[in-house]
């Protein structure tokens, strides 16, 4: 380590352990509000996922006509609904973060936050695991998200999920691997469906037109999302890093009659994705942080690698297919998975870019392998999980 790193990570230390004692101070001081909630969605990226439909449940329902329901932004904007936004890791934020009763978040959150004895942590989560988590994941040596020791990552999920009064677990699998990754009693989960699906359970051909007509999508066209996730390999000082390993204009010669592309970063990936300006008409981009809930809505198709986005996608019993063209190297040097690639995901998986469009032109999918994959990864998507979950925190 150089001098220069070390004073960096000094000077790390010194600032987090002071607002760690002005945070400590501050709850101390500032009374907690009984009926004030404070939502935050991956870290104040997005108003989505499953905090967001905690949040229009709560906002909808006479019983809690009377709460403030605040947003944590990072960019703040004005939320339909929210009593107040502010933003997230400002003063304002950490005074809401002290006054609210009830935390809603789906990620970790800064190990330097303080939560009172009287104020309770519902940690929404935001997936079924594929990929091993936390506790679960092998010590290699290597550092994790490039900067991070096995160690020091293992410690990042314990000072969160020390906090945690309830965690929503989807499925007795996820419960399972919720309890060793986290180190979490499964007496303390809430075991429904994740809330962001509740609007998979109610899909109309309207809605979808809708959707599509928003996002200016072709309507004469079939939707394939693509949706891979970011490699733990690839993390830089503003975030993970994508590179495609797609060839979109192979793409469009095999899929281009039928099929558009709408494509949608992980959330984490920090850098742009420039597209061929030749294929405008064929591959359309999402924003990283925009609701993917409403791209499974527009798409006929998803095609992913190692993201757990297909859990979720599942539900709507659409065609499903993985294209993994470096599944020996993840599957080992990386974080290894919770399940089998080739027997227990909804279809088994390509590592070729031609056997993946060949599959999906010849409209190759076994929908009953897709049956069976709900039976044990959704078996609790019935609609009305927010209900459930608010009456299992608040009443």
């Amino acid at each position: 380590m150089t001098w220069v790193s070390f004073l960096g990570n000094l000077r790390r230390i010194i600032l987090k352990s002071l607002l760690a004692i002005f945070l400590y101070l501050l709850a101390f001081f500032i009374k907690r509000e009984p009926k004030m909630v404070l939502f935050a969605s991956y870290n104040g990226k997005s108003v989505g996922d499953s905090p967001g439909a905690i949040f229009e449940a709560l906002r909808k329902h006479p019983v809690y006509s009377e709460y403030q329901l605040v947003w944590a932004l990072k960019k703040p904007y004005p939320v339909a609904g929210a009593a107040q936004v502010v933003k997230f890791n400002s003063l304002a934020y950490y005074k809401a973060l002290t006054r609210a009763k009830y935390w809603v978040f789906n990620a970790k959150m800064a190990p330097y936050y303080h939560k009172a004895k009287d104020q309770i942590y519902l940690q929404t989560w935001h997936g079924t695991p594929l990929k091993r988590l936390g506790h679960d994941i092998e010590d290699t040596g290597k550092h994790y998200r490039a900067y991070l020791t096995h160690g020091q990552m293992v410690k990042s999920y314990d000072q969160d999920s020390r906090h945690w009064d309830w965690l929503i677990a989807p499925s007795s699998f996820a419960a399972e691997k919720f309890e060793t990754a986290f180190q979490f009693p499964r007496e303390k989960m809430i075991q429904v469906a994740y809330p962001r699906t509740e609007v998979l359970t109610k899909v109309t051909p309207e809605k979808m037109k809708q959707v599509k007509t928003t996002y200016k999508l072709p309507l004469d066209k079939k939707v394939i999302l693509y949706a891979p996730t970011w490699r733990d390999d690839t993390y830089g000082l503003d975030g993970y890093h994508i590179k495609l390993q797609v060839d979109f204009s192979r793409w469009k010669t095999v899929l281009g009659q039928d099929y558009v592309v709408l494509f949608k970063p992980h959330y984490l990936i920090s850098n742009q994705v420039k597209i061929d300006e030749s294929l405008r008409d064929f591959v359309f981009s999402m924003p990283a942080t925009s609701d993917i809930h409403e791209a499974y809505l527009m798409a006929d198709v998803l095609v992913t690698d190692y993201s757990s986005v297909f859990f979720d996608y599942a539900i709507l019993n659409r065609p499903i297919y993985f294209y993994m063209y470096d599944l020996d190297v993840y599957g080992t040097a990386l974080r290894g998975f919770y399940l089998d690639v080739q027997d227990d995901l909804p279809s088994s998986p390509f590592q070729t870019e031609d056997e993946l469009l060949f599959a999906i032109r010849d409209k190759n999918f076994d929908q009953e392998r897709l049956r069976v994959f709900n039976q044990r990864f959704n078996p609790w998507a019935q609609g009305n999980s927010s209900q459930k979950i608010i009456e299992k925190i608040m009443q």
